[in-house]
């Protein structure tokens, strides 16, 4: 006997394939989208882990800027009282000053220059004076530039010929001079000093007295 099957089999059998399809593409999309949702929660995590560390690293700036502020507090507070100090000290150790002032230049003045007058303006100092010959004046210059630590920068400001009457007939040539020159303080007098009394042993015994 033969059989004739009559039923739509292709159409069944697309039926089939259409539905296997179906499904294969939801159960992808399905797939798909938990995948995408994983992802999308692991960043989310991963970005909120960040901006926490974010959060802690602010905090933590800010906290050292506070130490900062507090440090250049402390650096202006100690620069300022070192200031004072050395200031007192100045003031202790130019207490001396007229003394190593008068000193040095007896030491310094050649023969044949006397001083008429003598100003201090701080730590400058202007002497007026009469000398035989503008020779000593260039001598005393030198000696104020190069023989002594307490003073420096000597400045010629005026040279102008005179003449002193020794008797009545007697009349002599002068040069009245004005020097200005700076008078050292007492630390930096040391320092020059022991730089120098390596070189030249003379000049150890213009030393600053010790405190």
């Amino acid at each position: 006997m033969i059989l004739i099957n009559l039923l739509p089999h292709r159409e069944a059998a697309r039926k089939l394939r259409r539905d296997i399809f179906n499904v294969s593409l939801g159960a992808s999309a399905l797939a798909g989208g938990l995948l995408a949702g994983i992802i999308f929660l692991w960043y989310q995590a991963q970005i909120s882990g960040q901006q926490a560390k974010n959060q802690i690293l602010q905090s933590e700036i800010k906290l050292f800027d506070a130490q900062i502020k507090d440090i250049a507090g402390l650096e202006t507070e100690i620069a300022a009282l070192r200031a004072r100090q050395q200031a007192v000290e100045d003031l202790q150790a130019d207490r001396n000053l007229p003394v190593h002032l008068l000193t040095e230049l007896v030491k310094q003045l050649p023969d044949g220059v006397y001083i008429a007058n003598m100003r201090q303006e701080n730590q400058v100092v202007t002497l007026q004076g009469v000398a035989q010959s503008n020779e000593r004046v260039s001598e005393l210059l030198r000696n104020l530039g190069n023989n002594t630590p307490w003073f420096s920068k000597p400045e010629l400001v005026e040279i102008v010929a005179g003449s002193v009457a020794l008797t009545p007939r007697d009349q002599r040539r002068v040069a009245n001079f004005t020097i200005r020159v700076r008078l050292t303080r007492a630390s930096e007098a040391e320092k020059l000093r022991a730089g120098a009394s390596a070189a030249d042993p003379a000049l150890a015994a213009s030393s600053p007295a010790k405190k």
